[in-house]
């Protein structure tokens, strides 16, 4: 089996698009959506959810008013400023935003009034699509450890891709270069680049680069919307090749791609198109790549 996780340094540089492409010219690989901090792969592939888990990551702390003193010794250890003190009832109480969950507060309460149980951080899922199984998460809002269940989906997406003998496994990762892109790429076979001819896009993209040939995965490149910019396009193609990267090749600006996502499909399922030739091309040359 061969996994390729397609990145982008920044958002809306057109990742999802093109991973859901590549996932129809496929139709073998098992999917996996590790954007998973805003998760929309499933907003073109519409996936029937199987099986439906709660993602526990952390400790929260939670005070037993009832057996609490007010010796106040939560609040003055605390460094998060995550308790709070009711002076009207004379009460304490955790704010779960706040609370990183460091266990302090528990370790110094004499009265040991205050539980400390897993967090509850987000749910994960076992999918069914058009193009095949798909793996998928949703974090909680101000939940944290994103990285460890990126982690997750890309194991349980394996163990999907082991169960049925599929050969592809097709990632779709966060953007930037932080713990959840890391946790996206460990391991992998190959990882596919995508930018736009943009200031951002080549500074965002030059951080992905780097990051990658500081693990030494194979890397490949491609330009999305590159004709809004040729000249910017050109300098992100030199930036890649001194970079380590492979050039896949340009992908032009279309307004096919909004009206795929409006009727919930992906680019190369809404008929010929110069759009579609191009990313059968980039997905070609994709697989000789990873697979030769």
């Amino acid at each position: 089996m061969k996994e390729i996780v397609i990145l982008s340094g920044k958002g809306g540089t057109g990742k999802t698009s093109l991973t859901a492409s590549f996932a129809a010219l496929s139709q073998q690989a098992v999917l996996a959506d590790c954007d998973v901090d805003a998760a929309d792969l499933h907003l073109v592939l519409n996936p029937e959810i199987q099986q439906k888990h709660t993602f526990y990551s952390g400790n929260e702390a939670s005070i037993r008013s009832d057996e609490c003193s007010s010796c106040n010794m939560c609040k003055e250890y605390c460094r998060f400023d995550a308790v709070i003190y009711d002076k009207e009832n004379d009460s304490y109480s955790i704010d779960q935003t706040a609370c990183e969950g460091c266990g302090v507060c528990v370790y110094f309460c004499p009265d040991n009034c205050i539980d400390f149980p897993e967090r509850e951080c987000g749910e994960w899922y076992r999918s069914d699509t058009r193009f095949g199984p798909m793996v998928h998460a949703h974090l909680g809002i101000a939940a944290e450890n994103s990285g460890k269940l990126v982690s997750l989906v890309r194991s349980e997406a394996r163990k999907v891709a082991t169960e049925q003998g599929a050969q592809l496994l097709l990632v779709d990762g966060p953007p930037g270069i932080g713990c959840p892109v890391i946790a996206s790429i460990t391991g992998a076979d190959h990882l596919v680049l995508v930018t736009e001819p943009t200031q951002s896009g080549m500074h965002d993209i030059e951080r992905v680069l780097r990051l990658a040939r500081h693990f030494g995965l194979p890397t490949s490149l491609c330009v999305n919307k590159w004709d809004i910019n040729p000249n910017m396009t050109e300098q992100i193609e030199a930036l890649g090749e001194e970079l380590g990267a492979y050039l896949l090749g340009r992908i032009d600006y279309d307004k096919l791609v909004t009206q795929a996502q409006v009727a919930g499909k992906s680019v190369v399922e809404m008929g010929e198109s110069q759009i579609g030739y191009q990313i059968r091309a980039i997905w070609e040359k994709v697989l000789q790549i990873t697979c030769k």
